[in-house]
């Protein structure tokens, strides 16, 4: 009986890193998005977002706060529906896309929110070649299976405010604001089962 009994608690403490590891999840590009608005001379607040986005989220439920955070964004995917502007957003007056195609964003401490299903997300966001210190704050929509997919699956929506000066894109501020809201919106799969939902196509 006490052999027995030894052997269960040596079995469990083996096995307890395993429930306890994050589980890591690939975002699904086509349902997540990052909108950028800002205000235009004070008459509109217009919007563009990026198309083409991939990335990486570890997210344990029973401890949020070892989650993590890689993604990236093509920036010559930025689309405001207005073809000009979208030219001159990729030009060397904005994110120069040519020079640096890629902003990212790369987690570095996640905190408990004020309520169950924040958190506040603090990471390196580099765009044109600058990096900064960016907080997000995060609202865990749900995890669960996808009923879909039939895979685990977790989404956020997430909000931050920059100022595109600090990264070198300030031009035509303040008539253009400097102040840059950004809204992300997440949905995320099993890694492998979203690998294995992409051989299938």
């Amino acid at each position: 009986m006490i052999r027995r009994i030894a052997l269960a608690a040596a079995v469990a403490l083996v096995s307890a890193p395993a429930f306890a590891a994050n589980t890591a999840y690939t975002l699904d590009p086509g349902h997540t998005q990052v909108v950028l608005q800002w205000s235009h001379f004070g008459f509109s607040n217009p919007e563009a977002q990026f198309g083409k986005i991939e990335g990486t989220v570890e997210f344990d439920q029973a401890d949020p706060t070892k989650a993590s955070v890689n993604v990236k964004i093509d920036t010559a995917s930025i689309n405001s529906n207005v073809a000009k502007f979208d030219e001159h957003l990729k030009s060397a007056d904005f994110f120069d896309v040519a020079k640096y195609p890629d902003a990212t964003f790369k987690s570095t401490k996640v905190e408990k929110g004020a309520a169950p299903d924040q958190l506040k997300v603090s990471g390196d966001l580099t765009i044109h070649g600058v990096t900064k210190p960016a907080t997000l704050d995060v609202t865990v929509n749900k995890v669960g299976e996808h009923p879909m997919r039939k895979a685990p699956a977790v989404g956020f929506d997430a909000k931050t405010t920059i100022k595109r000066s600090d990264f070198g894109i300030g031009k035509y501020a303040p008539n253009v604001s400097d102040d840059v809201k950004i809204n992300i919106t997440v949905e995320a799969i099993e890694a492998k089962a979203y690998a294995e939902s992409q051989k299938k196509k």
